[in-house]
């Protein structure tokens, strides 16, 4: 049997500004990235699939201490290559109370925007802290298959809440 090919995502950094966006959450309504940044700093969670066992981890941990990913200073933005019914499915069944958005169509083009779309069609776990201007200013990816660890971001968190590091 063949090997699989080996896909070399090349994911957009710290410092680089994401291309503005719009897509459907899984209610339907549209997000337009650039005046979700106006109000406050996004935190983009890209991730492969609903439904699957790492992503519904992943996403019931943002569920689970929701305050720590949307409150005063960031908002967080679930995204996949999923349809709209599909997230909307899934975030009733789980609980979701955060926007999960579609880069159904065209198919993946934020995800390859951002360079994390995967050549099999999904987009792997990137994680961009996204300012005003739309610059990152933290990103973290994972590959499929590995889980990203949030703990690394809350720390990230706390130091923007706190600069001097006195909390």
């Amino acid at each position: 049997m063949p090997e699989a090919p080996v896909h070399h995502v090349h994911p957009l950094g710290v410092g680089d500004v994401v291309p503005d966006f719009t897509l459907p959450d899984h209610n339907g309504t549209r997000r337009t990235l650039s005046e979700a940044v106006a109000e406050r700093p996004v935190l983009l969670v890209f991730y492969p699939f609903a439904f699957s066992g790492i992503c519904t981890g992943e996403l019931s941990e943002i569920r689970d201490d929701l305050g720590a990913f949307d409150n005063d200073g960031v908002q967080v933005w679930a995204i996949s290559c999923d349809p709209t019914p599909s997230l909307l499915a899934w975030a009733d069944k789980e609980g979701y109370f955060f926007p999960l958005l579609s880069d159904f169509w065209p198919h993946g083009g934020v995800a390859a925007s951002l360079g994390i779309l995967h050549e099999r069609g999904f987009a792997v776990r990137g994680t961009f802290l996204v300012d005003a201007d739309r610059v990152i200013r933290w990103a973290l990816v994972n590959g499929p298959g590995e889980r990203r660890d949030f703990d690394a971001y809350r720390r990230v968190m706390a130091t923007v809440a706190d600069p001097g590091g006195t909390a």
